[in-house]
């Protein structure tokens, strides 16, 4: 049986990625016509990893620089959320072994400002590091969100 892979490797394999593909007929009734861009694990890490302490990133942030850069109508939706919780579980991965200088992943939203329940160590996890770093923090239904996350966006 083969090895299971670790979160850093899954990061490094790009597979035949980035590449710009035809949004099809199906999907364009959902994401509109046009193009859309399907960024490398490493093409969402390296985003994420620009954000400093006090800012934030959502996202559709991503998905926007990721559609600029590869001259697409939308970055893809599906792979980029995909791609941001192998770059936050590869993070956590070298964090447990003792590296200081990882990803800040807990600074990577959802849409809205919302927290991500997928990231290490859940809600609770990110939450602690948000509020470390001085953002507040409210619940609406079961969901979490980040107060007034718009004032912290970093622009790509």
């Amino acid at each position: 049986m083969a090895k299971k892979k670790s979160w850093r490797e899954k990061l490094a394999d790009s597979k035949d990625l980035p590449k710009v593909v035809t949004i099809s007929e199906s999907l364009s009734k959902r994401w509109g016509a046009g193009t859309c861009a399907i960024p490398a694990p490493k093409d969402v890490d390296s985003l994420m990893k620009k954000v400093p302490k006090g800012k934030l990133l959502t996202i559709n942030e991503i998905r926007d620089a990721v559609a600029k850069r590869y001259n697409a109508t939308i970055g893809c939706p599906i792979t980029t959320g995909i791609f941001a919780w192998i770059s936050a579980n590869a993070a956590d991965e070298m964090r447990k072994e003792g590296k200081k200088r990882i990803t800040p992943y807990w600074r990577t939203l959802k849409s809205q400002g919302e927290l991500n329940p997928k990231y290490p160590g859940g809600i609770q996890k990110q939450m602690d590091l948000l509020e470390k770093e001085g953002h507040s923090i409210f619940q609406k239904g079961k969901r979490f969100f980040v107060k007034d996350f718009e004032k912290y966006l970093l622009k790509l």
